[in-house]
């Protein structure tokens, strides 16, 4: 695809805040070597991303796939103007994550009761007592914070997310001194109508990102909504890899390829090497043994 034919009101340019090395990878079964992370980071940043979230300080216990952390960081090739940011979900994990020099963290919340319970053994009420000393410990310490809300959609247990919900447990989190909201559908249930009207209710979009999981193959119209609507950040995962490990019905994420592929069309610049990234989704395809789930990866490595 040589040409681009953009649309009206839409971004000139588009932040892909790349989540495959850590969200991509925490559901995998099989443990991935950390020389394996490391080089995969390195192939994302060579391939052109600014923001890569490279690994999350959780408990080993929780998830198994990222208790190599330390030795990850340890490892990386730092590239000047190449952000790494990491999740943590505790004070603990904030303690662990400034002993080795990480200048922006993320936090995980939960749009709804059920998945606060599960995922954080917190109410969504109580979830904040949580993050409130960690954000604050981040910004003393000189670290930028971002947050997640998952289940902005809707939710397995509960179903359809009230977006007044959605809205109150957001801006309690900016309230707080987060510089950047994720509004995830972590099942993939979202559609673009749906995208709009939960962008609108926060009055500005200026402060938003959106993750979308493509269960139902809505993760790109979704993105475009959100373009639409003002949203010049865009959560996805080189491959299409990943999931919930706390939701089973969470597929993968929305695809880097793919999303670069429909943004190129459209004449929207992201600063990202699209047959790089393609090489990179394939070498990791071989060393997690099996093909890449991106429809983009799989039509241009056929091509």
């Amino acid at each position: 695809m040589s040409r681009s034919y953009p649309m009206r009101d839409l971004p000139q340019q588009v932040t892909v805040y790349e989540v495959g090395p850590r969200d991509g990878l925490q559901n995998e079964a099989a443990i991935v070597p950390v020389e394996v992370k490391a080089e995969f980071v390195d192939r994302l940043a060579d391939a052109g991303h600014k923001v890569i979230e490279t690994t999350s300080f959780v408990h080993p216990r929780w998830v198994p796939q990222l208790a190599d952390a330390e030795e990850l960081l340890s490892r990386l090739h730092r590239r000047p103007g190449v952000r790494y940011p990491v999740l943590v979900p505790n004070l603990r994990g904030l303690e662990r994550a400034l002993a080795h020099g990480v200048d922006e963290i993320a936090v995980f919340a939960s749009a709804t009761e059920t998945f606060a319970a599960k995922n954080l053994n917190r109410s969504l009420e109580t979830q904040f007592d949580m993050f409130e000393p960690v954000v604050a410990g981040a910004l003393d310490a000189g670290v930028r914070v971002r947050a997640y809300v998952s289940m902005c959609f809707g939710d397995p247990w509960e179903g359809d997310t009230p977006i007044p919900q959605v809205v109150a447990v957001g801006e309690r989190l900016l309230g707080l001194g987060c510089y950047q909201l994720s509004l995830g559908d972590t099942i993939g249930v979202g559609t673009p109508g749906h995208v709009t009207a939960l962008i609108d209710a926060f009055g500005s979009p200026d402060r938003l990102a959106v993750h979308f999981h493509d269960t139902y193959g809505q993760a790109l119209g979704n993105t475009l909504a959100a373009l639409q609507a003002g949203v010049t950040t865009v959560d996805a995962s080189t491959g299409g890899i990943g999931g919930c490990p706390y939701a089973e019905s969470a597929t993968g994420n929305l695809a880097t390829e793919d999303l670069v592929w429909m943004l190129r069309g459209l004449g929207i610049d992201t600063g990202l090497d699209l047959d790089k990234l393609v090489t990179t989704s394939t070498w990791l395809a071989e060393r997690l043994g099996r093909p890449s789930p991106s429809r983009v990866v799989q039509a241009l490595s056929k091509g």
